[in-house]
């Protein structure tokens, strides 16, 4: 179809690019919030949210898990969990914690960072029930719709995969890998360079990037680059996405050595990686709204609740609160369940004040304990 050959024609990616970060990079401390220009035209006066806030958990909702990646809360109740490594999808209860395996997602080929990542639903789930998957199989990473049908017996409720979208470069690290519906009904995701560090500048290319695509898999209309899916670009890893009380979008980044990253996100908007790690000088690229060690963040999945982002932490192993006026951090970063937990990969809005929080300590990368992986559902302010 052709989504897919707008993806083919896309993949051709430039040559390395040399050069550390300029001067001025790095300058603000740790968790630090660094600031971002609000959108032009935005309302002069937003609510702005206390400046440190607070984080209840009020239990655990499923444990039990392997390998969770991808969590899209059912407008009828549950929950749909993704299994990196096993390629499966999940239901879960979340009254009881009852756990239905829907199906295995076909043509998944789990490796390294690869495997069976973010989920979303359709826009118009309630009329047509289908789940999106964002995988890596044995050739690229794509983009793929499946029917849910929850009449039909536990393992047998998904429908084959209908790829919407694919040629989407893989490697064994930096496989992106989160997709979210935004406010205007389109497809989001996050991509990584594999490692390969030149072809986040290359707008050519799919690497490093964030894309947006029609629900079929199509670049979307008003897309900075015309004919292309790139909505922004000079990205290392998105693993977040979420958007405030205003569409604005706001995109979570692994940094390399230095500086992890939280970004408002513009279209057509310049990121810096592989020229600048966080904070730059340099007036080609949009600077974060806030930055940390990367020993204290590598974050994954963000949402947006309580006019604030909040944002889990793989080697940081804590969930991080950023109070937002606008596109700018109010007040800096504020750490809570440092440790607590291990490694934590997606955090979900669930309404009244409540987020899902989804561990990853059986991706390899963790120390199991007795009950991982699980899902909590805590309070926040």
């Amino acid at each position: 179809m052709t989504g897919m050959l707008a993806a083919a024609a896309l993949l051709l990616t430039a040559g390395c690019s040399s050069g550390g970060p300029p001067p001025g990079a790095g300058s603000a401390p740790p968790g630090t919030a660094v600031g971002s220009s609000p959108s032009p035209g935005r309302p002069a006066a937003e609510n702005t949210p206390p400046a440190k806030g607070t984080v209840k958990v009020l239990r655990t909702v499923a444990e039990g898990l392997d390998s969770p990646w991808g969590l899209a809360p059912l407008p009828d109740g549950g929950l749909l969990v993704s299994s990196r490594d096993r390629a499966t999808i999940t239901r879960v209860d979340e009254r009881t914690g009852r756990k239905t395996e829907l199906g295995t997602v076909s043509g998944v080929a789990p490796r390294g960072e690869g495997g069976l990542l973010g989920i979303a639903l359709s826009p118009h789930y309630a009329a047509d029930h289908m789940v999106y998957a964002y995988f890596t199989s044995a050739s690229d990473n794509r983009i793929v719709r499946m029917l849910y049908d929850a009449k039909k017996p536990a393992g047998e409720q998904l429908g084959a995969p209908d790829t919407i979208f694919k040629g989407i470069p893989k490697g064994v690290i930096h496989n992106g890998g989160r997709i979210a519906f935004g406010p205007d009904g389109m497809l989001y995701a996050g991509t990584g360079e594999n490692g390969e560090r030149g072809p986040a500048q290359d707008t050519k290319s799919l690497r490093g990037k964030i894309l947006r695509l029609t629900p079929e898999g199509e670049p979307a209309p008003g897309n900075p680059f015309p004919g292309s899916p790139v909505y922004s670009y000079g990205h290392r890893n998105v693993q977040g996405l979420a958007w405030d009380g205003k569409q604005r979008l706001f995109a979570s980044e692994f940094g390399q050595d230095t500086w992890d990253e939280l970004n408002a996100i513009a279209p057509g908007g310049n990121y810096g990686w592989p020229d600048a790690e966080g904070r730059s000088t340099d007036a080609r690229f949009r600077n974060p709204v806030a930055q940390w060690h990367t020993d204290q963040a590598s974050p994954s999945g963000i949402a947006y609740a309580e006019g604030c982002v909040w944002m889990a932490g793989l080697r940081g192993e804590r969930l991080w609160r950023i109070p937002l006026k606008g596109t700018v951090a109010s007040a800096a970063p504020q750490a809570f369940l440092p440790g607590t937990y291990g490694r934590l990969r997606t955090v979900a809005a669930a309404g009244d004040g409540r987020l899902w929080l989804v561990t990853s300590n059986t991706d390899g990368r963790g120390t199991p304990k007795k009950g991982d992986d699980r899902i909590l559902e805590l309070e926040v302010r």
